[in-house]
């Protein structure tokens, strides 16, 4: 009488499920990463009509009391420029590039033509950040 052998399980694990895995949420990540906006600054902004919207790439904060963010970063006036062309010399896509200016409600005009300014010197599109109507 012959009798049949169980056959055993196999006790590997298989890595490959796992690595696309791990892919599939590096690829999220990244995509997600990019839709994120860099000003994180909560600033109360002008309203108005206007409904262009364009990729961020670079964003100045302003705030009431005269404080200068570069992309989140405080930093005094003087020096925002000289990062701006350094992004620029550092980016392949240099001539789509556009500063977003992002001025609280109530700052000095002085404060935002500065930086207008300042954009039209390095050669960028410079964009005013606003709310939309209620």
């Amino acid at each position: 009488m012959a009798l049949k052998r169980r056959s055993r399980a196999n006790a590997e694990f298989s890595m490959s499920s796992m690595t696309d895995i791990i892919f599939l949420l590096l690829i999220f990540f990244m995509l997600t990463s990019t839709l994120v906006s860099q000003n994180a600054l909560n600033l109360k902004l002008p309203t108005s009509s206007s409904t262009t919207v364009a990729p961020p790439s670079m964003a100045v904060s302003i705030t009431k009391d005269g404080r200068f963010y570069y992309n989140a970063t405080a930093m005094p006036k003087e020096s925002i420029e000289r990062n701006i062309r350094r992004e620029m010399r550092d980016s392949k896509a240099a001539d789509r590039m556009s500063l977003t200016i992002v001025s609280e409600r109530g700052v000095p005009i002085e404060y935002v033509v500065e930086i207008m300014d300042l954009a039209n010197r390095v050669g960028v599109n410079a964009i005013l950040a606003t709310e939309p109507l209620k």
